[in-house]
C-alpha cells in the first residue's frame, strides 16, 4: 500500500513563507511526476507546480517567481517552498504523484491535503 503524507501547512501573514513537504511511503518502487495542487473554497482544484524525476519543473503563472518545487528522490519526498504569500494563496494544498508500487503497477496517488491560510 502506498500513501502520500503532506505536512507544513499553517497560518501565515501576507508576505510570509511556508514550506510544504510530501513523502511517499509504502511499497514504492519508482516515482515519475510529483505535483502540488490547491483548492480554495468554492473553486476548482488547480495545478500549482510539478516536477519530473529528472528535475524539470513547471508552475502556474500565479505562483511563478514566488514558489519553488523540489524533490529528494532518495527520500521519495517533494517540497514546495512558498515565499511572498498572498491572501489569494489560501487553500488546501494537495500532493499528487505517479507511483510504481510493487504489486499494483503505475497509479496516481493523492495526499490528504494540508491547509494554508494567508492572513492579510
Amino acid at each position: 500500500q502506498v500513501q502520500l503524507a503532506e505536512s507544513g501547512g499553517g497560518l501565515v501573514q501576507a508576505g510570509g513563507s511556508l514550506r510544504l513537504s510530501c513523502a511517499a511511503s509504502g511499497s514504492v518502487v519508482g516515482i515519475k511526476v510529483m505535483n502540488w495542487y490547491r483548492q480554495a473554497p468554492g473553486k476548482q482544484r488547480e495545478l500549482v507546480a510539478g516536477i519530473t524525476g529528472g528535475g524539470g519543473t513547471n508552475y502556474a503563472d500565479s505562483v511563478k517567481g514566488r514558489f519553488t518545487i523540489s524533490r529528494d528522490n532518495a527520500k521519495n519526498t517533494v517540497y514546495l517552498q512558498m515565499n511572498s504569500l498572498k491572501p489569494e494563496d489560501t487553500a488546501v494544498y494537495y500532493c499528487n504523484a505517479d507511483i510504481l508500487a510493487s504489486r499494483t503497477g503505475w497509479r496516481q496517488y493523492w495526499g490528504q491535503g494540508t491547509q494554508v491560510t494567508v492572513d492579510s
